[in-house]
């Protein structure tokens, strides 16, 4: 079961297993002893790519010799050697075919290794191997300092019973000094998540359902919408084959009782399965942890799942409810509970747990489980009177308006709008129409959005003022604001304030407040212990900060908005934080950190179209300042997005956007295109920042900008014209692109040459050549052309950020640690890594080191 995990050019988070396998080989050619590497790993982690990848790489050195034990009951003897027999020739061949007694063939084959020096012998899927293979290896490895070879075993610790007798073999191996040991791991999340990214699937999803299996992981994004893909479930299916039929019965057992099945729990539905337990524990599909027994993956749980014939599922539901219901210690499980009830089509028993099981999850944050939950109970709530059912749809679209599922939400409240108007019941209706409204304006829907808030207002006015009006007041005041209506926005508003403290609703006060005084606002809804009012707070004020070029305070706001949601589950808040941190990493010069942020928001597919807008502007200039492809693809999707909903909000970010490449790309007539509508529009609309960047876009491409409205301090002196404050305060506020630009906008030669290396040091190459095309047109010679000035000046071409990880490699530490003292992602640090040992024409992070000394490039940066 191989898979590959290509991620670029290279194996995705292998770099550390391919060095280590490097790093032996070259002891090998240096010092004429042979190593032994034993590589280990779950089934489909990527043991055979990974061994293909370094054989790869030896292409011109070393000669390569693998072969494979075979999954049958009854392998053919010394198979694997058989593999390599006609490649390795020589007298080891001759002695092979006449099956010639154990020593003499392990001379044979030491003598013949000792002419193909050095020499890779690898032999894949040991766990399978035969016994007459076993005591090949066993006799070879114990001569193996003696030869100048490496030898690479592969195998599966995860079916390795106490009895296998690979065991006995890997015994002996304990001691050997010459033995190093690999254990492959699953991806990470963050490995996950890259694989995820040009699919569009949601990456955290996908890791929860595959552990980070490499297999699993590239054939469930190749499946598409297939929620097991074929291969998986042909893959797992085949494995549980090989087990008696208790052992699958059990193995079945464990499917339909997620997500853990206790040892008591398996006595109430099996009897004693203890010797079924242990081969199945043994199989390494299942795995033991403190709270029962578990599959490894949860998509081997899912395809033995359906594969369960219905009326056995049935049964073994209503024997897990029934017993469940009844544990011999501790509290009910509400959430398993209604799981075995829905699947035992047990309504009277979903009703009774769902709805709980609902109230449980939201109080603890997993609003995203309560959602499911209602809805479960509305599916079988038929019975129930009209008004219960529409509670519990009302219910769910809260837990979906946390959790930015809107479409589940909007839905939800729309089946309760009709039932409330079959009812006749006017307030219910209104308080619907308005907490629909909040849902539509995400999505992008504004003029439904406004056209449902004032509804209805128009519904409760005439009804006794209760808090249900004031919150419509909220509501429509909130639409009016985002459409930069900012009088009328206050107006409602302030009648949502006074309305809701005169009847005690403080969520709709501090809704109120949102609009009049987001400071307020949240220290009121600290004080009420407001969990979705305090996210949506913070990230108002994370937005307002960053348009307010105030960096710092957004800095605080973000991250204390991000911890916040984090702990709560508040989903939709927290993806408007992750655009504003991908935009605050752009403005600060932080692009790989950015361009990692933005690929967040973009790979966690939710309905809010706000945050997806922003960090595609994000995204795109990042590639077109460094001049990259695939730009323009990404500001195509953010005006489609953006454009429909007549904000100046969403259609501001990406005409900045578009201004800003048709500068770099030399287009007057597209940045005269990008601002000439929204010029106008932002300054009736007093939109200061979004005023700014397109004045300034305008100005350096020789376009004349009346810009009367007040705009963020850096900007003023750039729409003055007097760049060199501009660069001035742009650099005082950590924006090394802006204030390189403004630099370069003073026209004096000295600024043009400054510019130019700090837009070369951050790699923003069709700035540079901009600048750099300036500085010749006045005559000025001697530019460089190419790699920037930090690269030019060490041999290899190392970035500055390359030679800082450089010197950390050679001190010792590892990608994790250099991560954490660059305040790198790991990811981040192992792409560097990979670059540096390219540059330096090293296979390993030691030869690295030596180079770095020999070439004294350690010392730069020290």
């Amino acid at each position: 079961m191989a898979t590959s995990v290509i991620a670029g050019k290279g194996l995705l988070e292998r770099e550390h297993e391919l060095a280590v396998l490097a790093e032996s080989l070259a002891r090998v050619e240096s010092d004429g002893c042979g190593a032994l590497v034993l590589l280990s790993g779950e089934a489909g982690v990527g043991k055979t790519a990974l061994l293909r990848e370094f054989c790869e790489r030896q292409a011109t050195g070393a000669q390569i010799f693998r072969g494979a034990c075979d999954p049958l009951f009854t392998p053919e003897p010394l198979g694997p050697l058989l593999d390599i027999a006609d490649g390795l020739g020589g007298d080891f061949a001759e002695a092979l075919s006449e099956r010639r007694e154990l020593h003499e063939l392990v001379g044979a084959l030491t003598q013949t290794l000792a002419t193909r020096r050095p020499a890779v012998l690898a032999f894949e899927d040991v766990h399978w191997a035969d016994e007459a293979t076993l005591d090949v290896l066993r006799v070879l490895i114990r001569r193996i300092e003696k030869v100048a070879v490496l030898v690479v075993l592969t195998f599966r610790d995860d079916e390795l019973e106490w009895s296998h007798p690979l065991r006995r073999t890997l015994g002996e191996l304990a001691t050997q000094r010459s033995v190093t040991r690999l254990k492959l791991t699953p991806l990470s999340p963050d490995g996950v998540g890259e694989l995820a990214r040009p699919h569009g699937v949601d990456a955290g999803e996908l890791y929860r359902t595959t552990g980070g299996n490499p297999f699993f992981v590239v054939e469930a994004l190749a499946s598409g919408g297939d929620r097991i893909p074929a291969t998986v479930r042909e893959a797992v299916l085949a494995r549980g084959a090989r087990l008696s039929s208790s052992a699958r019965s059990l193995l079945e057992t464990v499917a339909l009782v997620p997500p853990q099945a206790e040892l008591w729990l398996l006595d109430a539905l099996l009897g004693s399965p203890a010797d079924d337990l242990e081969d199945c524990l043994a199989s390494g599909m299942l795995r033991s942890e403190p709270a029962g027994i578990v599959f490894r993956h949860e998509l081997a749980r899912l395809a033995v799942e359906e594969s369960v014939a219905p009326d056995c599922a049935l049964a073994a539901h209503r024997r897990a409810l029934a017993a469940l219901a009844d544990p011999p210690d501790g509290a009910a499980d509400l959430a398993r509970l209604a799981h075995h009830a829905e699947a035992a089509r047990d309504a009277e028993s979903v009703l009774a747990y769902s709805p709980a099981a609902a109230e449980r999850a939201a109080a603890v944050g997993a609003h995203r489980e309560a959602a499911a939950q209602y809805a479960r109970a509305f599916r079988f709530g038929h019975g129930l009177p009209p008004q219960e059912r529409a509670d519990l749809l009302e219910r769910q679209a809260e837990a979906c308006y946390l959790t930015d599922q809107y479409e589940e939400g909007i839905a939800a409240l729309e089946h309760a709008l009709e039932i409330h108007r079959a009812e006749g019941d006017r307030l219910r209706e209104g308080d619907v129409l308005a907490r629909l409204s909040d849902f539509l304006w995400c999505p992008g829907r504004t003029q439904e959005s406004e056209r449902r808030a004032r509804e209805a207002v128009s519904l409760l006015e005439p009804l006794p003022r209760r808090g249900e009006l004031a919150h419509a007041y909220s509501v429509l005041a909130f639409s009016c604001d985002r459409a930069s209506r900012g009088a009328e926005a206050a107006e409602w508003a302030s009648r949502a304030l006074e309305l809701a403290e005169r009847v005690g609703d403080e969520p709709t006060a501090v809704n109120a407040l949102m609009v009049l005084q987001t400071g307020e606002a949240l220290e009121r809804a600290r004080r009420a212990g407001l969990d979705r009012h305090v996210a949506s707070a913070l990230t108002i004020l994370a937005g307002g900060s960053l348009s307010g070029c105030r960096y710092r305070e957004a800095a605080s706001y973000i991250q204390d908005g991000l911890d916040f949601c984090e702990e709560r589950g508040i989903e939709l808040s927290q993806l408007y934080l992750l655009a504003f941190r991908a935009r605050f990493e752009l403005d600060q010069g932080l692009w790989n950190e950015a361009a990692d942020t933005a690929g967040t928001v973009l790979g966690i597919h939710r309905t809010s179209t706000s945050p997806r807008i922003l960090a595609l502007c994000v995204l795109a200039l990042l590639r077109a300042r460094r001049g990259d492809p695939g730009w323009s693809e990404l500001l195509d999707e953010a005006e489609q997005l953006a454009e429909p909903t007549g904000e100046l909000g969403r259609r501001g970010p990406v005409a900045a956007a578009k201004a800003e490449t048709a500068w770099l790309a030399g287009n007057r007539e597209g940045v005269a295109a990008a601002t000439d509508e929204l010029i106008p529009l932002a300054r009736d609309l007093s939109e200061g920042r979004l005023l700014g960047e397109l004045g300034s876009w305008r100005r350096l491409a020789g376009l004349e900008t009346d810009i009367a409205t007040p705009v963020p301090g850096p900007f003023r002196p750039q729409l003055e014209g007097a760049w060199s404050a501009a660069a001035k305060q742009w650099g005082e506020l950590g924006c090394r692109y802006q204030a390189a630009i403004a630099r370069a906008a003073t026209g004096d030669e000295t600024q043009l040459r400054l510019a130019l290396d700090e837009l070369q040091e951050l790699g923003a190459s069709a700035a540079a050549a901009v600048v750099a095309r300036r500085l010749r047109e006045r005559g000025i010679r001697g530019l460089p052309r190419g790699p920037r000035r930090s690269t030019r000046e060490n041999p290899v071409g190392l970035t500055t950020r390359e030679l800082e990880v450089l010197t950390l490699v050679a001190k010792g530490l590892r990608n994790t640690e250099i991560a954490e003292r660059l305040f790198l992602s790991k990811r981040t640090v192992d792409r560097h890594v990979s670059s540096v040992l390219r540059k330096l024409s090293v296979r390993t992070r030691s030869q690295a080191s030596a180079e770095a000394v020999r070439l004294g490039l350690a010392a730069q940066v020290e």
